[in-house]
């Protein structure tokens, strides 16, 4: 796994946050991959659902990355075009658990960014980036769900 640039700064210069912006993109693009490809190859059952519920994130995660590309054009940057790895795996239990761990990254990535954006004051970055972090904790909710745990607590600041 990649190390990831994150600052815990509030204070940052706009050439940082199309920086970080474009690596919370490349995690956007992650999840369209893995939820694509994850909702076609889940067999059985016990995964219908799931597998269709997956299909749904994968549109929706479509939007987030659309959304995060607008304002990295906003912002003066060049969207990038190139995903994070997806973990691949035959088995249905490592593959939504791969799921709820990127989802849990990309939560507290946005929280961060939120106050990042809020500290620049780019009110409608942090606007953008709150309606993102709603469907993405749903996303968690979902894949917990499915695996019969609970959500995970966020991780500490």
């Amino acid at each position: 796994m990649t190390k990831e640039h994150t600052t815990t700064e509030p204070n940052i210069t706009r050439e940082k946050m199309i920086e970080l912006l474009n690596e919370d993109l490349a995690g956007e693009y992650q999840a369209i991959i893995a939820y694509t490809v994850y909702s076609q190859v889940l067999k059985g059952a016990a995964y219908t659902d799931v597998a269709r519920e997956l299909e749904a994130h994968a549109g929706e995660e479509l939007q987030h990355a659309i959304k995060i590309a607008k304002q990295i054009d906003y912002l003066g940057g060049m969207p990038c075009v190139t995903p994070k790895p997806v973990k691949s795996s035959s088995d249905p239990v490592t593959m939504l658990r791969a799921d709820l761990e990127n989802e849990r990254t990309t939560v507290d990535r946005y929280r961060e960014r939120i106050r990042q954006a809020e500290a620049m004051g780019e009110f409608a970055l942090s606007e953008t980036l709150r309606g993102i972090i709603v469907q993405e904790q749903e996303h968690e909710i979902d894949l917990a769900s499915a695996l019969g745990i609970n959500v995970p607590l966020p991780k500490k600041d």
